[in-house]
């Protein structure tokens, strides 16, 4: 049994069956014990592979996506530029790498890192060494005010969701309780006050339909676009998700790249959740709300071809094998191309960022 099973243990005896999102911030935050305070989970060597981990084409991308923004809100002197959930700092390290094409915006720019794990911000000072940052943050609440530029790239699945289940006409929550030592699912017997976040359609679903809600990525949306709306920015996630109504079970537990049960071995797996893109949008009002679209697409729209092809006219034939690899990953749809989703939100009445036209190029790394 992990430690994290023995605490978790302990409260449901002493309260009760506990929510999947309690179960999700305990297993992956807890300060002593959660999975991203113990180890670097990605890469090869870890449980998974991040976009920014497989090529420096997209984070030098979604760097000079930034910069086209910033002139687009009027190149603000002073702006706080952010990532949610930054793992290693690669992908900003590449975006800042790309933007000294840009230096009045790097002159610009303060740095915030939203990340909770005191493990991961070791890692992300080494890599990000030669860079100022301004702060970290636990979370949202303590950036500061002002015009902002966000971005998070596989940061909205990892936030804890709750599930609930239709049974005779009405919507119970799915727990997670102990039962001969080990955790089980079970299901709240009250009707769940969840079902005021269901989208219209779902009056009309079928018994044992289950739907998966996160408070917190809604709550993510509202907090941004209400920073964009009074202050002017843009803020932009990539991620994996849905756009559809159809309602899916989409928890997943995670290690060593293999999919393994949600309950078994909690703080040793990464626990993540597709995304209801079309929840968030909602959530985003009175933000312009931009995409989904595929990231194939948007990253080929942003130059990603270019930019492989440059790499590869200076780099040895062995690497251009390389390059085109992570190329194919990113952008083809049996790849990651189709299964990622791009979402963007601007100030409204602010111009359509680039990518999300359709025709649409961004000035590409030089170096």
């Amino acid at each position: 049994m992990t430690a994290i099973y023995e605490i978790l243990r302990r409260q449901i005896e002493a309260e009760g069956p506990i929510t999947i999102a309690e179960y999700m911030s305990t297993a992956l935050i807890h300060p002593d014990h959660g999975y991203y305070n113990l180890k670097d989970p990605f890469g090869i060597s870890g449980d998974f592979i991040t976009a920014p981990e497989i090529s420096q084409m997209f984070g030098e991308l979604i760097g000079l996506w930034c910069g086209t923004v910033w002139q687009q809100i009027g190149a603000p002197k002073n702006f706080c530029f952010a990532e949610l959930g930054p793992g290693r700092g690669t992908m900003m390290g590449d975006a800042l790498r790309a933007l000294q094409i840009m230096p009045a915006f790097l002159d610009a720019a303060e740095i915030h890192l939203v990340e909770p794990s005191s493990n991961l911000r070791s890692i992300q000072k080494r890599t990000l060494r030669n860079h100022t940052i301004a702060a970290w943050h636990n979370g949202l609440e303590t950036l500061p005010d002002g015009p902002c530029i966000v971005v998070g790239n596989e940061f909205l699945d990892t936030l804890p969701i709750r599930q609930i289940v239709r049974k005779k006409n009405m919507w119970h929550e799915r727990l997670i309780d102990i039962i001969d030592d080990k955790l089980h699912f079970t299901l709240d017997h009250a009707p769940s006050p969840l079902e005021r976040l269901l989208p219209a359609h779902a009056s009309n679903a079928v018994e044992n339909t289950l739907i998966e809600i996160s408070p917190a990525s809604l709550g993510i949306a509202k907090t941004i676009a209400e920073q964009i709306t009074c202050f002017s920015g843009a803020a932009l996630f990539i991620d994996y998700g849905y756009s559809n109504d159809v309602p899916q079970e989409t928890l997943q537990a995670t290690q060593h790249h293999h999919s393994i049960d949600i309950l078994e071995k909690p703080g040793e797996v990464d626990l993540t959740a597709h995304v209801d893109f079309n929840a968030f949008a909602k959530a985003a009002m009175p933000a312009d709300v931009h995409g989904p679209l595929e990231q194939g697409l948007f990253l080929t729209r942003l130059g990603i071809n270019i930019r492989r092809n440059r790499l590869k006219n200076s780099s040895t034939e062995a690497k251009g094998r390389e390059i085109d690899s992570a190329w194919r990953r990113l952008t083809k749809p049996e790849e990651m191309g189709s299964l990622f989703k791009v979402i963007a939100l601007t100030q409204a009445g602010t111009p359509v960022p680039a990518g999300f036209e359709a025709q649409s190029s961004i000035p590409t790394h030089q170096k």
